[in-house]
């Protein structure tokens, strides 16, 4: 296919912070940028050049969607996998629908990596209440049980520390398809975030150190602070999930660390990432641009990193008390602060992020930690 020139307009599917980083890096590169979403006067609405809103079950809507951009992705993993079919009938969707089909289910996926020989968690899929207790006798104790779909923030997730609450476990998650996983007990979460272009080019931004609080991504450092091998083993198991997905996108594999020194994926987000927030600030090409190339079938852009960087969520948590001081944050030159336009803050909601540089991981982390406390407002935990 020719490359997508400047110029064009370009699909997102989905309309909150991740396309609206999107559509910034896209219309910085000339582009123009079209949402479509069943809401309205979204993040990533705001600042694109049309906001379509209607359900996704809406036929004639995403014909006339399709038929205004050259290309299509996405910016989060519910997308309907009917919508991806009816559109690649018309256009490039990418990354393409069964790479969503594969990560929006995490049966699928597990499916999938198993088979690519590429390590993951142990796990067994679960449909039934019996096949959990076969499954638990298999996995042991303690367990997690995952709903197959639309989990994330550790939300549909439930943990199993004896055979008398496997039942509980199972009604609390609806008695739906799961899979059962071994509770990993890890030295910290990592993750890779990458691409890959359309003449299979692959491009990363290294092994990233990530800390969760309440399941919800609290801090990233990049680098990761592990020794080097494992930092290239990661790269290198990435590189295989991309090549045997045949992804063309940004792709973000997250890892557990064991204590014993061993990588196990965890899940795939076929799509920019949390994580990757920090490439806006840190590096020559943000993960958005990157998303922007490969869609569009430029070549991949440099992922060279100027310094250190730590990036930190700034969660509805915050405005508890009021509106944080911003003032205060942005007063220490090293932290660059992003808000995501959304009007109402809750507990848990992902408003916005903050990213420091730093000569080293430590001191990264040290200032993005520092410029939350100068807010005034520190999340609770």
């Amino acid at each position: 296919m020719k490359p997508i020139l400047p110029g064009a307009a370009i699909g997102v599917l989905g309309s909150g912070q991740l396309g609206r980083m999107f559509a910034i890096a896209a219309r910085q590169m000339g582009y123009r940028v079209h949402t479509f979403s069943p809401d309205s006067d979204t993040p990533a609405g705001l600042v694109s050049d049309l906001e379509v809103n209607a359900s996704w079950e809406d036929t004639k809507a995403l014909k006339a969607f399709a038929s205004d951009v050259a290309a299509v992705t996405f910016e989060f993993e519910n997308v309907p996998f009917g919508v991806t079919t009816a559109l690649e009938a018309l256009l490039p969707v990418r990354p393409s629908g069964t790479v969503l089909h594969i990560a929006q289910n995490r049966i699928r996926e597990k499916a999938f990596l198993a088979q690519a020989g590429l390590p993951v968690v142990p796990h067994k899929a679960v449909r039934r209440l019996e096949e959990l207790r076969t499954a638990l006798q298999e996995i042991g104790y303690p367990a997690i049980l995952k709903t197959a779909e639309s989990g994330y923030d550790g939300k549909g997730q439930i943990a199993i520390h004896s055979a008398l609450q496997a039942e509980a476990a199972w009604n609390a998650i609806g008695g739906r398809d799961a899979v059962l996983e071994a509770f990993i007990d890890f030295e910290c979460e990592l993750s890779v975030v990458a691409a890959r272009g359309e003449d299979g080019s692959f491009a990363h931004y290294g092994l990233l150190e990530n800390h969760h609080k309440n399941h919800i991504l609290q801090t990233t450092t990049a680098p990761a602070r592990v020794p080097d091998q494992i930092a290239v083993e990661a790269v290198e198991v990435t590189r295989a999930v991309l090549e045997g997905l045949g992804a063309i996108g940004v792709i973000c594999v997250e890892f557990f660390l064991t204590r014993g020194g061993r990588l196990l994926i965890n899940e795939i987000a076929p799509r920019p990432h949390n994580s990757g927030h920090f490439t806006l600030d840190a590096c020559v090409t943000s993960q958005f641009e990157q998303q922007l190339r490969a869609v569009c079938g430029l070549p991949l852009g440099s992922t060279r990193q100027f310094q250190a960087a730590a990036m930190t969520n700034l969660l509805g948590d915050l405005w508890a008390r009021g509106e944080p001081d911003w003032g205060a944050a942005c007063g220490r030159h090293e932290v660059k602060l992003h808000l995501y336009g959304k009007r109402e803050a809750r507990p848990g909601r992902k408003m916005g992020h903050m990213t420091a540089l730093g000569g080293d991981a430590d001191s990264a982390l040290k200032a993005v930690t520092d410029a939350m406390l100068v807010l005034g407002r520190p999340e609770k935990g």
